[in-house]
């Protein structure tokens, strides 16, 4: 038998007051518990308890080897505690990829917000507009945008996302208005980071390649090219919502507009459960949501 086995039934006898008690608290039967107690004392070579039909009572042996066992035992268990509630708690340096744009306007403000409940932990937020390679750059999150490609990636929907295709009304005072794909062929179109632009038809996902004299990897420079009449533009809805709602930039072929478009947290199947993997997407799922419903708020979108 481990003595500790001993220590830790004879402890619990002590505290709880009976046998049976201290058997319900160990999930072990009385006769082992008290088993193991006569054996504790067989080794120790002194007797511990004084046991009669109605009471058990510490002997002076007994008194002082159970004040050093307990905080022994406590203490053990702290450490266990300890330990535990670090395994679940989010440590260590998170990894953390954007878009540049979105980033800083949604994900940098929430992961302050984390960051002030776990100041313990340690973050690395690279925004960039470039689709970073998640393994080899030694990331543990990516926020991604738009249609998913098939990967043995792991990803989480964090949040919608539409794309409108807008221009200004000055523009369409110089051209008409497409209604049809084919028509995009005849416009000024604005280039971001995709010369391939997302579409829905009759429910089947179709990228159109897209042509114009003006390309940019900013969201923002697209934005202010569309507001000066200078062609068309693919943009999200936080981009254009505001512009929309005052009449400055008009949506057209809504028709075909994409339906899967969402914001996703992409992760390795190896780092999916770590803490700070685990506990820092579970807040983006809870609050990115109401930070996205607020920037489109009294738009007509």
């Amino acid at each position: 038998m481990s003595r500790w086995d001993g220590i830790e039934a004879f402890v619990e006898v002590v505290r709880l007051g009976t046998f049976a008690a201290a058997a319900r608290r160990l999930q072990v039967s009385n006769s082992h518990v008290s088993r193991q107690v006569a054996q504790l004392e067989q080794q120790l070579g002194v007797p511990l308890l004084y046991r009669t039909t109605r009471q058990i009572r510490l002997t002076d042996a007994g008194e002082s080897y159970y004040a050093r066992c307990r905080t022994l035992l406590d203490g053990f268990r702290d450490a266990e505690s300890t330990l535990q509630e670090r395994q679940n708690r989010p440590h260590g340096v998170l990894r953390l990829s954007s878009a540049t744009t979105f980033g800083e306007r949604f994900i940098a403000p929430l992961v302050n917000d984390f960051l002030c409940l776990h100041p313990q932990l340690e973050m690395r937020l690279h925004l960039t507009n470039r689709q970073v390679d998640i393994i080899d750059e030694g990331y543990d999150i990516a926020i991604r945008m738009g249609t998913l490609q098939d990967s043995s990636l792991v990803a989480r929907r964090l949040g919608e996302r539409r794309e409108f295709v807008v221009a200004a009304p000055d523009y369409f005072t110089r051209v008409s208005q497409p209604h049809a794909l084919a028509e995009l062929a005849h416009h000024r179109c604005l280039i971001g980071t995709r010369e391939l632009w997302r579409f829905d038809v009759e429910g089947v996902h179709r990228d159109v390649r897209v042509h114009g004299p003006w390309q940019a990897n900013s969201g923002s420079a697209l934005l202010d090219a569309a507001l000066k009449g200078l062609g068309l533009a693919q943009l999200p809805d936080y981009y254009v919502a505001p512009f929309l709602a005052r009449g400055e930039l008009l949506s057209v072929l809504d028709a075909f507009q994409c339906r899967d478009t969402g914001v996703w947290a992409v992760m390795p199947h190896h780092r999916q459960h770590a803490p700070k993997v685990r506990q820092f997407v579970d807040f983006l799922v809870e609050h990115l949501p109401a930070r996205l419903a607020e920037a489109t708020a009294g738009s007509p979108l």
